[in-house]
């Protein structure tokens, strides 16, 4: 038999989600560099005072002066993907939230449940496919429930009756 491998990287897989999600996380990436070198440039294009000259510290490494500078990029980039970390998910977590719920009333047997989101939040189409899998589920149940309003129930088992009173607690 042969095992799955899944790819390390595939694109072809939900193309416009993925090109959402790195546009933003490369753009948060980029930002902070550019704020970092735009720090690290404006430092260094600082003219050395006469105070410095006469410091009476001797400067070792080029290190030591941009010490500082590093320190504050880094910081601009921790800050920047502090604040993507906790923005980003919310784009994603939030329509997941309500698919979870929706799909808690599924399954406590409302087929009538329609999933919907604000227009513009992620995962359309996974919610356009869930509905339509409710609507093929309640399509379904409407049909056996049907089928079984001529049976006769005088012939049924303790057991089938307990089937069929579950399958008339479906909200179709």
């Amino acid at each position: 038999m042969e095992k799955y491998k899944r790819k390390k990287l595939n694109i072809a897989v939900k193309r416009e989600f993925q090109r959402w999600l790195l546009v933003r996380i490369s753009g948060a990436v980029f930002a902070s560099a550019a704020v970092a070198a735009l720090v690290l440039y404006l430092y260094s294009r600082q003219e050395l005072g006469d105070s410095f000259y006469t410091a009476h510290i001797t400067v070792r490494r080029v290190s030591d002066l941009l010490l500082p500078v590093i320190l504050a990029g880094s910081a601009v980039s921790l800050i920047s993907g502090i604040l993507l970390a906790l923005f980003l998910p919310q784009k994603i977590a939030g329509p997941l939230y309500h698919v979870e719920q929706d799909l808690r009333r599924v399954g406590e047997g409302d087929l009538t449940v329609k999933i919907v989101l604000r227009q513009g939040d992620t995962l359309q189409d996974f919610v356009s496919v869930v509905n339509q899998n409710i609507a093929e589920l309640r399509g379904r149940v409407e049909q056996v429930q049907h089928g079984l309003k001529d049976l006769d129930q005088s012939k049924l088992s303790e057991s089938q009756k307990e089937a069929l009173l579950r399958l008339s607690e479906f909200k179709v």
